[in-house]
């Protein structure tokens, strides 16, 4: 099931009932106070960002399963009022990890340390959370092992190493860390959409990997392009979201086709 909405998220979330969402990731609004192509952030005023996010923060935390998880995505321009409206909803011992992409982008600034990272908040609505750690290692094999031992990862997905004369096999992969190394999307990328602030589905993948299995339901009530509807479809999840622009939507609904 792919559900897709033209609809405010919080009249949508209204209408869903308690304890029936598995994972909710949502790039939400950053408070930059830019008019983007697409869409109008919000002013990055603290009073503005607790009106806007408090209530729906509310029925995140209502809509979601015991069993579920929170990414939400942002910059540091609101992060730090963010994690505590997150603190105080969910509880601050079912804060998870600080996540940060970090990427390579255009621009640099020449007076301070450029900014190239966004930060995601994970949270759990209990401990008893779901967190596929098999499904998200990640690959440490250099160079050179690689060129050594591409025969053996290729058939094997293992390497071999010798020690006192024996052969043992070693996973190349090793635990996820809280922080994830991924390029932005370049203009003639094949997913570019033509939609400002889309996200790579590699980035999403992850989280989606994580913390939800297959035939669970993900939510994102700040969908844009609506790139985690389509890696719910090639991930084998359902999904529910929405996005108060046609654009956006139509994206999505192109997007989600079988």
């Amino acid at each position: 099931m792919i559900d897709i909405r033209l609809s405010d998220n919080l009249e949508l979330m209204a209408e869903m009932q308690d304890d029936t969402v598995d994972l909710i990731y949502c790039d939400i609004l950053y408070g930059t106070g830019r008019k983007f192509k697409d869409y109008q952030d919000l002013k990055p005023k603290r009073e503005i960002i607790e009106e806007h996010y408090i209530p729906r923060i509310k029925e995140m935390h209502r809509i979601l399963k015991d069993t579920g998880s929170i990414y939400l995505q942002m910059d540091t321009r609101i992060n730090h009022w963010m994690r505590i409206i997150l603190d105080d909803i969910f509880g601050y011992n079912m804060f998870l990890n600080e996540l940060v992409w970090v990427y390579r982008s255009q621009g640099f600034s020449s007076k301070k340390w450029s900014e190239k990272h966004d930060v995601i908040l994970l949270y759990s609505k209990t401990k008893n959370y779901k967190f596929n750690l098999e499904d998200v290692r990640e690959s440490e094999i250099g160079e050179s092992t690689q060129k050594r031992w591409h025969k053996e990862i290729k058939e094997f997905g293992l390497i071999p190493t010798v020690k006192n004369g024996k052969k043992y096999w070693n996973s190349p992969f090793s635990p996820p860390r809280d922080w994830i190394n991924i390029n932005t999307l370049p203009q003639t990328h094949t997913e570019r959409l033509n939609y400002d602030t889309q996200k790579p589905k590699e980035l999403l993948s992850k989280f989606i990997k994580a913390s939800s299995n297959e035939g669970d339901l993900v939510a994102d009530f700040y969908a844009g392009s609506f790139t985690t509807a389509e890696v719910c479809k090639d991930l084998n999840r359902n999904f529910i979201g929405c996005d108060i622009s046609e654009k956006a939507v139509a994206i999505g609904l192109e997007r989600a086709k079988y």
